[in-house]
């Protein structure tokens, strides 16, 4: 497309330039359908985009958000696949000179928000293929309809900030055409061969907009059944048949889905600068409701649910284990057929290769639950009539492993039914093909990792090659130590991305959430910290730098040092809510631990109203 932009508007050509243009009022923000583009001396810039994120609304007034940059990852069907890599956010008003100087200070704070979620590279988009979809839910959709109508709403992940052109085309079915559903999660497609025959091996994994946010600050489920982090991630395979030559069309298509997400309880964990924050469970019943409403919807789009739960059954993840087992077992719901496959006991020990033993145990149900299959002389051959949904506590790490597990055992099933296998026949594990695939579901971990806890996904080193490894164990503690540091002092910016940008946050210019000072005595504590640590291994390292002294002094001096330091992180631990760094756009109630309370303490990163206002 391309960009006019005016001192009164902006008008946005579809790259066919006999369609109707796009016409945005600067001063109103109204917009409209027209068949011509500005003059060339009314024109200050022209530039090329890619396609329309949508609007905002910020204290000047309404933004225009667009995507400058993009690269192909591929096509499927003969539809190219993109990742967004750069966007503008352009504001419609000229300046700021009707806000205050605390206003203009949020606003700017907002606009880097806004860049900093939108530069996270999670961000796909098609304008000929529904990537919001499974092959099975397009097969069972209405086709004729553009892709923003069939676009699945969970994956949808700009549909808040489409709000202006949605309506728009409920009035006008031609603002339709500038509606770009954007995907948040990961895309790869890679030309494979096993025993000389092409295919085409694609992963899609899709984030749900609902409940969306960081590690700590969005755990478990909401009232409407929501949960945090889930994810469905799709396998697909595209054949042509023997010999085929590429580009391939599709004539044969299988498909195969899992989803992960928290656990559906109400639960939380509360951050407090410690390496394992405080575990918080919240009330059985109103979690069964809640759970009731997750596994409705999730039956009436996938089938029966296969859970797999992989947290510990010992030490700190028990409680959070067992009130899942307990809440499947209070729904008495025969579509849910839950299995407890304790992740790191089972594999502990280097032991990863009984994961089969899962493998096995679910191998009936899996045989049961098949997968899509389409062919282009018979259409729509097989259904997948069921899901694995599975996870642990972060739904990253364990959860990828078991995954691409269950997915070779799958795949495997599929490349027989198309005789590239024979009916024995086993993928090689050395072979160039398992290398490729180990990368593409180890880099879909580390893109999820990313999205939700900040680093690459922990056990990687299995995914890619097979084994568990000391060097995949040495940046495994490498990753574990980066996401303490950005969970508790860098993930609430990121959390306020998410909820400005999914219009779980509405800017109103009366508040001013980035203007809270924290008293003197806790800003001088990381300056006490660092100085303290700086003189300790001075004193420890050169300490002739500071002159001879006798032994007692010197041990006296060394004491005194650490006693600062022990001193200042224990009043850092006292007062952790004043350290760690908190979302600003959320309500954070302080610590309560009512039974009957189903917002956890200190996070409620929720635009859900209270159950329990006595928490505030």
């Amino acid at each position: 497309m391309k960009l006019y932009t005016t001192k009164t508007s902006f008008v946005i050509e579809q790259d066919d330039s006999t369609l109707q243009k796009l016409f945005i009022d600067r001063t109103t923000g109204a917009i409209q359908l027209t068949d011509s583009i500005p003059n060339v001396k009314d024109q200050l810039a022209t530039s090329l985009i890619y396609g329309i994120v949508g609007f905002i609304q910020l204290h000047a007034g309404e933004y225009l958000i667009v995507v400058t940059g993009r690269e192909s990852v591929g096509a499927l069907n003969g539809k190219q696949v993109y990742r967004a890599t750069s966007f503008e956010i352009i504001p419609l008003a000229h300046g700021l000179a009707n806000l205050t100087t605390q206003q203009k200070s949020d606003e700017s704070a907002y606009v880097d928000l806004l860049q900093q979620h939108l530069q996270s590279g999670s961000l796909y988009y098609s304008p000929t293929f529904d990537v919001t979809n499974c092959l099975q839910r397009q097969a069972q959709s209405n086709g004729m309809e553009p892709i923003w109508k069939r676009a699945d709403e969970r994956f949808f992940w700009n549909k808040f900030i489409s709000t202006k052109l949605i309506q728009a085309s409920n009035q006008q079915s031609k603002f339709g055409d500038f509606i770009l559903p954007l995907l948040q999660g990961f895309i790869e497609l890679s030309v494979s061969r096993v025993n000389n025959e092409t295919f085409i091996l694609a992963l899609i994994t899709r984030r749900s907009r609902h409940r969306p946010g960081t590690r700590f600050f969005s755990r478990g489920i909401d009232a409407h059944g929501h949960v945090s982090n889930y994810v469905e991630t799709e396998q697909l395979v595209i054949y042509d048949g023997p010999n085929a030559k590429l580009p391939l069309t599709g004539k044969q298509q299988l498909s195969y889905v899992q989803t992960r997400g928290s656990v559906p309880i109400y639960w939380a964990q509360i951050i407090n600068l410690k390496y394992t924050p405080r575990l918080w469970v919240g009330d059985a019943k109103k979690s069964a409701s809640a759970a009731r409403a997750h596994f409705d919807e999730q039956i009436s789009i996938y089938g029966s649910q296969i859970l797999v739960n992989l947290v510990n059954t010992k030490g700190y993840e028990v409680p959070v284990g067992q009130a899942y087992a307990n809440i499947v077992k209070q729904l008495n719901d025969p579509r849910l057929h839950y299995t407890h496959f304790d992740f790191h006991k089972e594999c502990s020990k280097m032991r990863w290769h009984r994961i089969q033993l899962l493998v096995e145990e679910l191998r009936d149900r899996l045989i049961d639950q098949g997968y899509y299959h389409y062919n282009s002389m018979d259409g729509t051959t097989k259904k997948q009539t069921s899901v694995v949904r599975t996870n642990c506590m972060d739904c990253l790490d364990r959860t990828n492993v078991v995954q691409s597990t269950l997915a070779k055992w799958m795949l495997t099933r599929q490349l027989r039914e198309l005789n590239i296998l024979a009916e024995n026949e086993e993928l090689n594990n050395s072979s160039p093909f398992m290398a490729k695939y180990r990368g593409v579901w180890a880099d879909n971990a580390d893109r999820v990792s990313c999205m939700y806890s900040g680093t690459g996904a922990l056990k990687t080193d299995f995914t890619r090659t097979g084994q568990r490894t000391k060097a995949g164990a040495l940046q495994d503690l490498s990753n574990s130590i980066t996401r303490y540091v950005k969970n508790n002092f860098l993930d609430g910016s990121r959390q306020d991305g998410y909820d400005l940008f999914l219009g779980n946050y509405s800017v109103d210019k009366t508040s001013a959430p980035f203007s809270e000072e924290k008293p003197l005595r806790v800003r001088a504590v990381p300056p006490i910290v660092i100085f303290a640590l700086i003189m300790l291994f001075l004193h420890l390292l050169r300490p002739a730098m500071f002159g001879s002294h006798s032994t007692m002094t010197y041990l006296t001096i060394l004491m005194f040092w650490l006693s600062v330091l022990v001193s200042a992180i224990k009043f850092a631990l006292r007062h952790s809510d004043q350290f760690v760094a908190l979302p600003h756009l959320s309500i954070a109630p302080q610590p309560n631990d009512e039974a009957g309370s189903t917002t956890p303490p200190m996070t409620s990163f929720t635009t859900e109203k209270l159950s329990n206002p006595s928490v505030l």
